[in-house]
């Protein structure tokens, strides 16, 4: 069954908003909503992310990667945190994100789809070894 990742985005309001919320009230409804996708077998992983104040970039534009500290240059759309699900369709995934608590002002969530290690040939020396990892790790 393919994987998709549910990316939470926010901006500069939403974060504001939030800070607003009762974070108990936050923590249910996340937990809830965790909860449910767990009992519905579909949550592979899931994890929130630290403020992004507290990042670092690290920009490949020039020949030499250049480290700044975060976050981005402006802050449009932050990814605060993902989802990974393993459901049986794009829409399927949507569904979910649909039901996720990320009411709010600018509060998004990003759908994309993981590309799985089949889908990269298997003549390359690297899947190959990355294959054997998740083999000796059980993750296949």
């Amino acid at each position: 069954m393919p994987k998709y990742m549910l990316i939470m985005r926010a901006t500069d309001e939403t974060v504001t908003a939030y800070e607003a919320m009762d974070f108990e009230k936050i923590m249910n409804d996340m937990g809830a909503f965790n909860e449910e996708m767990v009992k519905a077998g579909v949550l592979v992983a899931g994890e929130g992310l630290e403020d992004a104040a507290d990042s670092v970039v690290v920009d490949y534009s020039t020949e030499t990667p250049v480290v700044t500290d975060g976050p981005y240059g402006e802050t449009k759309e932050l990814f605060n945190g993902f989802w990974i699900l393993e459901v049986a369709s794009k829409e399927e995934a949507v569904e979910w994100a649909k039901r996720a608590p990320l009411a709010g002002p600018g509060s998004k969530a990003e759908i994309r789809k993981v590309t799985e290690l089949d889908q990269f040939p298997q003549d390359n020396e690297h899947i190959q070894k990355e294959r054997a990892w998740r083999e000796s790790t059980g993750q296949l």
